[in-house]
């Protein structure tokens, strides 16, 4: 693990689909490079937005193959953990630390657990590998999670778990994060939204998507520098495309990554089901914003 986590933004890379439904490498490479180019801190994998619960083991292991090639140690690479058993997220663990995961992000397992039974499985994973490691916590898209008390309790108890992936308003992540702060980094998603108030909140970054990679960076790379009024400018700008894009997980696996297709050339061939068809109205939306945004440097 050559590269450390530092404060930031890192987009969660999409899959693409053909006409049937086959996953594409292609489109990884050429998301990993944008995001390189465009000065993000690192990249994330195998999360919601790579719709990893639509993917086979072995599509889990090429996007993985992939990804770690093209980045090629450039950034640092975070990596979500899917599997409905400890022992299958601990086999994975291993084999994405041997491909060069900087961090491993555990994800909770399909069959929902109550809070005691999801502690104790996340903790017997953590307690397996050696490496920095967290969890998302993102009941409002999984339909479960953990408390924050559970929550805060598992990261006091394991001293490599250092990453809190959350799904949630500034206001509910700032608890969490004045309670973790001292040595664990806690993220925020939702496309960006709220970007500058997540700062505000105590994060350490945010773990968006790619289709607006170049405006979520500048916005932390200004209020990174002390200039809060610059960054709130950017942010007003971007928001009305978060806010058409951060509709619910399927609406945002639909136009975010259409987003992503028409500002890096890539061709928006088909989806692997269950998904939301685009609609007429929903692609003009969509390239409005793209026209708007521009290419995205690659």
């Amino acid at each position: 693990m050559a590269q450390e986590i530092s404060p930031g933004i890192y987009p969660m890379l999409y899959s693409f689909f053909d006409e049937q439904g086959v996953l594409q490498p292609d489109p990884f490479r050429i998301q990993v490079d944008a995001a390189v180019s465009n000065d993000a801190a690192g990249v994330a994998i195998l999360g919601l937005g790579t719709e990893v619960s639509k993917l086979s083991t072995d599509e889990r292991l090429k996007v993985l193959d992939v990804v770690s090639r093209q980045l090629d140690g450039r950034k640092p690479l975070l990596v979500t953990v899917y599997g409905n058993s400890p022992e299958e997220q601990t086999e994975f663990c291993a084999t994405a630390i041997d491909y060069g995961a900087t961090a491993l992000i555990l994800q909770p397992p399909k069959d929902k657990l109550e809070d005691g039974d999801l502690s104790h499985f996340f903790s017997e994973v953590i307690s397996s590998v050696d490496c920095p490691t967290g969890i998302q916590n993102a009941p409002e898209f999984i339909g479960f999670g953990l408390s924050n008390a559970s929550l805060i309790k598992l990261a006091n108890s394991h001293s490599n778990f250092t990453i809190a992936k959350l799904e949630c308003s500034a206001v509910a992540l700032e608890p969490v994060a004045t309670e973790l702060k001292d040595r664990v980094m806690v993220f925020n998603g939702r496309c960006g939204l709220e970007l500058t108030d997540n700062l505000r909140a105590g994060a350490t970054g945010l773990i968006p998507a790619l289709e607006t990679v170049d405006k979520t960076t500048d916005i932390f790379s200004a209020f990174l520098s002390g200039d809060e009024e610059h960054a709130d400018k950017l942010y007003k700008e971007l928001l009305p495309v978060i806010s058409f894009i951060m509709q619910g997980l399927p609406h945002f696996l639909t136009y975010g990554k259409l987003l992503a297709a028409i500002r890096l050339g890539i061709e928006y061939r088909g989806c692997r089901n269950p998904s939301l068809e685009p609609t007429r109205f929903g692609i003009a939306c969509t390239q409005r914003f793209a026209d708007r945004l521009g290419e995205l440097k690659r």
